[in-house]
Formats: structure tokens, C-alpha cells, sequence
């Protein structure tokens, strides 16, 4: 990534990109795969969309891209990720919705089971 026309304002949560604004905002990892993001329950990313958050999520734990994409780069079936209180994948604009830094993504794996 340039970093010409960088204007970045830590504790601020606003950075000023070549392509926009991207904000300071908070990934919850569940417990089952907290070991793959060093332990973390949450994980704070700048993002200006839902996917440049999950991007910057699994740049900062490589180990988090096989439990959460397919190697054509979706999102698995079985993950769902929240943008606050909302499925994103009714969001009208998907993992392209822009994001703010009050803003939360929630990661919930499905999990199979019972009798």
C-alpha cells in the first residue's frame, strides 16, 4: 500500500487513505478460533468496508484466512460475520458496506451437532 497522501490520526480513529477514509474498528473473534489471532477475543483493524476489515483481520493472522475464506477468496458457508446486530449478507451492499469506528464485526461459526 502508497503511503504518499497519508494522514494519520491515531486515537482519533481516522486515517486518511489514497482511497478513502478508513476508520479504527473492533473485530469479535470467538473462542474457537482465538488461537488462530494470538489469543485475542478482539481485534481492532482500520477499515473503511466490512472487507477491508476480515482483510487487515487475516493480513494481521495469516492463520485466520483457511477457518474463514475458501480459496477462492469467500467467505465460508459455515462463518457468519455481523456488521453490529446485522447478518451482512443482507446487507444491501454486502462486505462492501462502509463502516464507521463505532461500529463492530461479530464472527460466529456455525456449529453442527446434536442427535
Amino acid at each position: 500500500m502508497a503511503t504518499s497522501g497519508l494522514n494519520r490520526r491515531c486515537g482519533g480513529c481516522i486515517e486518511k487513505m489514497g482511497d478513502g477514509e478508513r476508520k479504527t474498528m473492533r473485530v469479535f473473534i470467538p473462542t474457537p478460533l482465538r488461537q488462530f489471532a494470538a489469543g485475542n477475543d478482539t481485534v481492532e483493524v482500520n477499515a473503511g468496508t466490512i472487507a477491508g476489515a476480515l482483510e487487515e483481520l487475516t493480513q494481521r493472522h495469516p492463520d485466520l484466512r483457511k477457518h474463514l475464506f475458501t480459496g477462492e477468496g469467500k467467505v465460508r458457508a459455515f462463518v457468519n460475520v455481523y456488521l453490529n446486530d446485522e447478518d451482512v449478507r443482507y446487507l444491501p451492499e454486502k462486505d462492501a458496506t462502509k463502516v464507521s469506528a463505532a461500529d463492530t464485526l461479530t464472527i460466529i461459526p456455525s456449529i453442527a451437532g446434536g442427535n
